[in-house]
C-alpha cells in the first residue's frame, strides 16, 4: 500500500516504505483492537498494520496520517516525571474519563486522570528493587497490597476481567509466571466456616471510598513453570464482543529471553492451566525476546526480540502455527546505503554490524496487491560497526566497517534464486556460473565462508565447507516465495566474503565505485595528511593501484563522475580535490590531480560533508556543516582548460538551507524543464527538494536558479541525521508497472525513487513526481 503525503497543492513525494525495528526495550510494543501495532523506533512512534504489511510513523508533534489509520493528532502531554519513562497503560473510566498509569526511573509511579479539559497527577515512590507486585488504591494513592512469591526482579504484569473477577499475570528473571486472583468479599464471608476446612491462603485488604468499605481477598490462581530464562513479557488476549456483550478468553501468552513464546490456558474440565502452543527460534547466537502481544481475534502472536527484530506467528487451519512476514530493520544509526546498478534492490549498513538487502515483494498470482519492500537478506553480520559501501557489480560489493580492512561479498546462487521468486526477476539472466551455494560464518570468525553443493561425511545436507565443525553456524539452503523470517535472515542469507583489502592505517570511513565498475575508491579516518590519502583499488584484481594524497584529514565522501572520467572528494579540511583519469579506456585506470581548493580558495567554511555529480557529468555538488550547497563547473570541458589549475568555481548562488547540510544527491533524470533535481538531507532529519538551473551565477548573486521543489514533511522525515542519500538508477517506482524494467506504465517518465539512510535507525524509500507543480 502506499500511502500519500501532501506537501504541495500536487502530490511530489510519496513513502513507499519505512525499514525500522523496535527499541531495544520491554514495554515497547502495543497491538490495538482495531487491529495496529505500535511500537517504538528511536524517537517515534510506528504504526504498522501486518494484514497489508505497511507502516507507518507518528511523532511527538501534531501530525494529520489520512484516511487509511485514521486521524492521530498530539492530544495531551504528560510532564512530572525527573527520569526516562519506561512503562504506561491507560483505561477508560465513567464519564469519558482516561487514566494513565505511567512508571519511571526516578523511582516513582504517576497516575494521569485526564477529564478532557484538565488533568490532574499524583506521584507514588517505589523501590529502586521491586520483587513483588503491588496494587494501590486510586483515591488516597497509597500502597494497599504487597504480593509476595517471585524470587527475582518482576519484569511484567498485566490485569484481566473474567466473570467479575481479576487475574493478575505477573513475570520475573526467576523464570516463572504468576497468575493471581483478585476477588471482591462480603464482611461476613467466612464466619461460618468450619475450622477443619481447607482453603487458600488469602490476602485481605479493605478499600474505603465515602466512608464505605469494601474488602477484596487476593488469591494465587497458579504458578506457570515452563521457560529456562528471564520472563520479560505477559499478555492476556482481548475480549472479543459476542451478542453485544465482551467475552474474556483466559489465553495468556508469554515471552522469555529463552527465544520462546508460549500460549498458556485452563483445560477444560480440570481447570489446570497447561501449555497450548509454543514457539521460537532454536540455536544462533542471539538473545531472547523482550515481550508479546496477541492479536485481538486471537489468530497471531507477535514477539519483539533483543535486537529488535519482530517475530509473527499465525494460525493455520489445523491449529498449526507458522511464521508470517513480517516489517524488519536496523537497531542503530545507518550510515550507508546503494542501490544495485539495475536498481532492484538496496542494500543499507549500520553500526548494528549488520548490511541488509531490500526489495519489493511481488507476490504470484496476486497481481492486485502491490509489491511491499522487505528485508529477503543479510549479506554480512559482522563483529564492528559498519560505516560504507559500494556497489561493484549486480550482486557484488565492498563494504568497509570500524576496521582497517575492506571486504568484498559476492551473492550465493541460492540468494540469487530466492531473489528472482520474490521479486519476479526472471532466474535465467541472473545466473552465473561456479557461484556457491551459500555462506556460513564460523565460530568466533569475521568472515563468511563459501558453502559449496557436494559431500560431506555425516552432514545429510549434502553441503560442506568450513563450517562442517561449527553445527549451530550451517547454512541451510532455502527456497523462498516470500521474504524469510528473522532466524532465517540471521544464518541462511549470508553472502561469502571474495576478497579483503588492505592498505589503510586507520578505520575505513568512506567507498565508491565508478560507473563502469572498474575501480574503487577507498578513505579512511584521519588526522594528518599522511593517512587522508584516497586508495584506488582495481574491480578486476582486487589489486591497490594509486594512493592520491591531497587532503590533510579526513575524506568524507568521495563520487565517480557518471563518464568515469572525475574522481570527488571532500573532507574534514573544509576542502574539495578533484581527480581525473588520464588513461586510456583499455588500459589500467590512472588518476592525477585535476584541481582542489585550498585555505585560500575554499567557499565552504565547515566540515564538507557530502557531494555528488549531475548526470551529464558536468557539474558537481557538495554540502556542508555551513548551511551551504553549491553547485560547481562545468566539468566536461577539461580540453579547453591548462592543465595547470583549471578555473572550476561555483557555477550556482549559494543556497542556505538554514542547517548542516549532512547528505546531498542529483537525480540522474532531468525535469521536465531540463532543470536539475537534487535532495538535501539535513542533521534535523528532514529531506528538502531543489530544482537548480544553469544560469550563470556566482556567488552573492540572487538565489534565482535554485528553486524549492518539496520537502518531507514531518512523519515522513528522520528524527535524527541524515546520513546518505541516493537516486535510483532507473525511472520509475521498484517492483511496479512503471519500475523501469520490462512492461511499462503510461505514467513510467514521472516518478523517481529517493532511498534515504538516518541516524535514526531507518532506511525510508520514497517516490518523488518529476512533474509536480
Amino acid at each position: 500500500v502506499t500511502f500519500t503525503f501532501k506537501c504541495m497543492a500536487a502530490p511530489v513525494i510519496e513513502t513507499c516504505h519505512i525499514a525500522c525495528c523496535a527499541n531495544r526495550t520491554p514495554n515497547v510494543l502495543s497491538w490495538g483492537r482495531g487491529g495496529l501495532i505500535a511500537y517504538g523506533t528511536c524517537y517515534s512512534v510506528a504504526l504498522y498494520d501486518p494484514l497489508v504489511i505497511y507502516i507507518s510513523q507518528l511523532k511527538r508533534v501534531s501530525v494529520s496520517l489520512g484516511s487509511i489509520f485514521g486521524g492521530f493528532v498530539g492530544w495531551v502531554e504528560c510532564v512530572g516525571h525527573t527520569g526516562p519513562v519506561c512503562a504506561v497503560d491507560a483505561i477508560h473510566l465513567d464519564n469519558n474519563k482516561l487514566l494513565i498509569a505511567s512508571t519511571a526511573s526516578d523511582s516513582t509511579v504517576r497516575l494521569w486522570l485526564h477529564t478532557g479539559s484538565k488533568g490532574k497527577t499524583w506521584g507514588l515512590p517505589i523501590p529502586n528493587v521491586n520483587p513483588f507486585a503491588f496494587c494501590y488504591q486510586e483515591h488516597n494513592g497509597g500502597e494497599v497490597l504487597s504480593l509476595q512469591g517471585h524470587e527475582d526482579w518482576i519484569r511484567g504484569v498485566e490485569w484481566t476481567c473474567v466473570d467479575g473477577d481479576l487475574l493478575l499475570a505477573s513475570c520475573a528473571q526467576d523464570c516463572l509466571i504468576r497468575v493471581w486472583k483478585l476477588v471482591a468479599k462480603s464482611g461476613a464471608e467466612g464466619d461460618h466456616l468450619d475450622v477443619c476446612t481447607i482453603r487458600m491462603w488469602e490476602d485481605v485488604f479493605t478499600l474505603t471510598e465515602s466512608d464505605a468499605s469494601s474488602l477484596f481477598a487476593v488469591t494465587l490462581e497458579t504458578v506457570l513453570a515452563g521457560h529456562e530464562n528471564w520472563v520479560y513479557g505477559v499478555h492476556w488476549q482481548l475480549p472479543v464482543i459476542k451478542g453485544g456483550r465482551p467475552q474474556q478468553s483466559l489465553s495468556l501468552l508469554s515471552a522469555s529471553m529463552d527465544k520462546t513464546m508460549i500460549l498458556w490456558a485452563p483445560e477444560e474440565g480440570s481447570g489446570v492451566w497447561v501449555e497450548q502452543v509454543r514457539v521460537g527460534e532454536v540455536g544462533g547466537n542471539t538473545l531472547g525476546f523482550y515481550g508479546c502481544q496477541i492479536s485481538p481475534d486471537g489468530s497471531m502472536i507477535l514477539a519483539h526480540a533483543f535486537h529488535g527484530a519482530l517475530h509473527l506467528w499465525a494460525r493455520g487451519q489445523q491449529v498449526n502455527w507458522s511464521p508470517g512476514v513480517v516489517i524488519s530493520g536496523h537497531f542503530s544509526a545507518v550510515q550507508d546505503l546503494c542501490w544495485d546498478p539495475e536498481g532492484e534492490f538496496v542494500i543499507s549498513v549500520g553500526s548494528d554490524q549488520t548490511a541488509r538487502l531490500l526489495t519489493p515483494w511481488k507476490r504470484k498470482h496476486q497481481t492486485q496487491v502491490k509489491p511491499s519492500w522487505h528485508e529477503i537478506s543479510r549479506p554480512q553480520i559482522h563483529g564492528y560497526d559498519m560505516q560504507c559501501l559500494a556497489m561493484v557489480g549486480r550482486f557484488l560489493y565492498v563494504s568497509g566497517a570500524d576496521e582497517k580492512v575492506l571486504r568484498v561479498f559476492r551473492a550465493p546462487r541460492n540468494f540469487v534464486e530466492n531473489f528472482a521468486n520474490i521479486s519476479g526477476a526472471p532466474l535465467e539472466s541472473l545466473l552465473v556460473s561456479e557461484l556457491p551455494e551459500g555462506a556460513s560464518t564460523p565460530a568466533l570468525g569475521l568472515s563468511n565462508k563459501a558453502v559449496f553443493q557436494g559431500t560431506s561425511i555425516g552432514d545429510p545436507s549434502g553441503f560442506n565447507g568450513v563450517s562442517d565443525q561449527y553445527r549451530e553456524s550451517y547454512f541451510h539452503p532455502l527456497t523462498l516465495t516470500e521474504p524469510p523470517p528473522e532466524d532465517h535472515l540471521l544464518q541462511n542469507t549470508l553472502w561469502p566474503e571474495v576478497q579483503k583489502l588492505y592498505g589503510h592505517g586507520f578505520e575505513t570511513f568512506c567507498l565508491a565505485s565508478d560507473s563502469q565498475r572498474t575501480v574503487v575508491a577507498s578513505a579512511c579516518k584521519a588526522s594528518k595528511a599522511e593517512h587522508a590519502a584516497v586508495l584506488l583499488w582495481s574491480a578486476t584484481c582486487w589489486r591497490q593501484l594509486q594512493a592520491l594524497p591531497c587532503h590533510s584529514l579526513t575524506v568524507t565522501q568521495m563520487s565517480f563522475s557518471p563518464d568515469g572520467r572525475f574522481l570527488l572528494a571532500v573532507s574534514r579540511d573544509r576542502t574539495w580535490s578533484l581527480w581525473r583519469r588520464d588513461s586510456l579506456p583499455d588500459t589500467e585506470p590512472h588518476f592525477s590531480l585535476f584541481t582542489h581548493t585550498g585555505k585560500d580558495t575554499a567557499v565552504h567554511t565547515r566540515i564538507i560533508w557530502s557531494c555528488d555529480w549531475t548526470s551529464d557529468s558536468k557539474f558537481f555538488v557538495t554540502s556542508s556543516r555551513d548551511r551551504k550547497v553549491i553547485v560547481w563547473g562545468e566539468c566536461s570541458r577539461p580540453s579547453d582548460c591548462p592543465d595547470e589549475g583549471p578555473g572550476i568555481q561555483p557555477c550556482s548562488s549559494i543556497l542556505d538551507v538554514k542547517e548542516s547540510a549532512t547528505a546531498v544527491s542529483v537525480c540522474p533524470f532531468l525535469c521536465p524543464d531540463l532543470s536539475y533535481l537534487l535532495a538535501v538531507g539535513l542533521d534535523s532529519g528532514r529531506i528538502l527538494l531543489y530544482k537548480w538551473t544553469p544560469s550563470g551565477g556566482s556567488i552573492g548573486a540572487e538565489a534565482a536558479d535554485w528553486s524549492r521543489y518539496g520537502e518531507t514533511d514531518v512523519s515522513q522525515s528522520h528524527t535524527l541525521t541524515v546520513k546518505r542519500l541516493r537516486w535510483r538508477p532507473r525511472v520509475g517506482r521498484a517492483g511496479q508497472r512503471d519500475d523501469g524494467v520490462g512492461e511499462r506504465a503510461p505514467a513510467d517518465d514521472v516518478w523517481v525513487q529517493l532511498a534515504s539512510a538516518g541516524a535514526d535507525n531507518s532506511v525510508r524509500i520514497f517516490s518523488v513526481n518529476r512533474e509536480a507543480a
